[in-house]
């Protein structure tokens, strides 16, 4: 029988429950544009709604594996978000500002 994810929580030690939380927190931060759309709590309708396009649109947005950057921007700000860019390297990261809002 299924148990409540909520009881094998609290049988876990303070220890594994920061193990967990920190995986989570991991897989939270490398999402597929669907998967990030679903973490937000949104439907392929909602969001064209907001983009104004019709969800067909949105399912292709999503299976692409290349696509404007003012596409993506628009996407992820329909969704209350802000997208950046950056370069990481060895020695740091840089935040790059060429693809500035026109």
């Amino acid at each position: 029988m299924a148990k409540n994810f909520k009881q094998l929580q609290e049988k876990m030690s303070p220890e594994r429950r920061t193990r967990v939380k920190a995986r989570v927190d991991a897989a939270l931060k490398t999402l597929a544009l669907d998967e990030l759309r679903e973490a937000r709590k949104l439907t392929q309708t909602q969001l064209a709604t907001l983009l104004e396009v019709d969800q067909g649109s949105v399912s292709k947005m999503e299976r692409r594996t290349d696509m404007y950057i003012s596409t993506l921007r628009s996407y992820i700000e329909a969704m209350g978000g802000a997208l950046q860019i950056r370069a990481v390297f060895p020695d740091g990261e840089v935040q790059i500002h060429q693809f500035g809002e026109e």
